[in-house]
């Protein structure tokens, strides 16, 4: 199974993500999509599993979860927007992490790329940073990864450009 994972689009879609996605089979949006256009795009593209994020109002919130714990290709999975990371946890996150033991971590918000195991949780945790042109970030990033025989692996970091630039 490939994965593309995104966060932090903030109503805006690059166009070139269709291109680096367009090998994967299920795209993952870790929060802070912004408008049902980036929905409806990613969604008519490939399967599609997200969460909200702290700019996603209302309805965002009755349709998608603020943590998505699900199963993939072995690998158990907790999805969530704000969470922190490895030795910087929330202390909700800390409490699912426990609770729910995953393989892989994933979270949003900070617009920061961060791709680092937890050793003491056994698990690697992701954030592919920020795809959008809100906020200090200066790259624009998503992560393409593969899962498979519960096995995660091939984890590239694809930079679609600086934040002020549209591609």
């Amino acid at each position: 199974m490939r994965i593309g994972l995104i966060s932090d689009t903030h109503s805006h879609l690059e166009e070139s993500v269709f291109d680096y996605f367009e090998e994967c089979d299920e795209i993952w949006h870790a929060g802070d999509i912004g408008t049902w256009d980036v929905v409806e795009r990613l969604e008519t593209f490939r399967p599609f599993k997200a969460v909200y994020g702290n700019i996603d109002g209302g309805t965002f919130r009755r349709v998608y979860p603020e943590n998505l714990i699900f199963e993939c290709e072995g690998v158990k999975v907790l999805m969530t927007h704000i969470g922190g990371y490895p030795g910087r946890y929330t202390a909700r996150v800390r409490k699912l992490l426990e609770e729910h033991r995953p393989k892989l971590y994933i979270c949003g918000h900070s617009h920061i790329l961060k791709i680092m195991p937890d050793r003491n949780l056994d698990l690697l945790h992701i954030n592919p940073g920020a795809a959008g042109v809100h906020g200090f970030h200066k790259m624009k990033t998503i992560v393409r990864f593969s899962i498979e025989n519960a096995i995660i692996k091939d984890v590239e970091v694809v930079e679609l450009g600086l934040r002020g630039k549209i591609k």
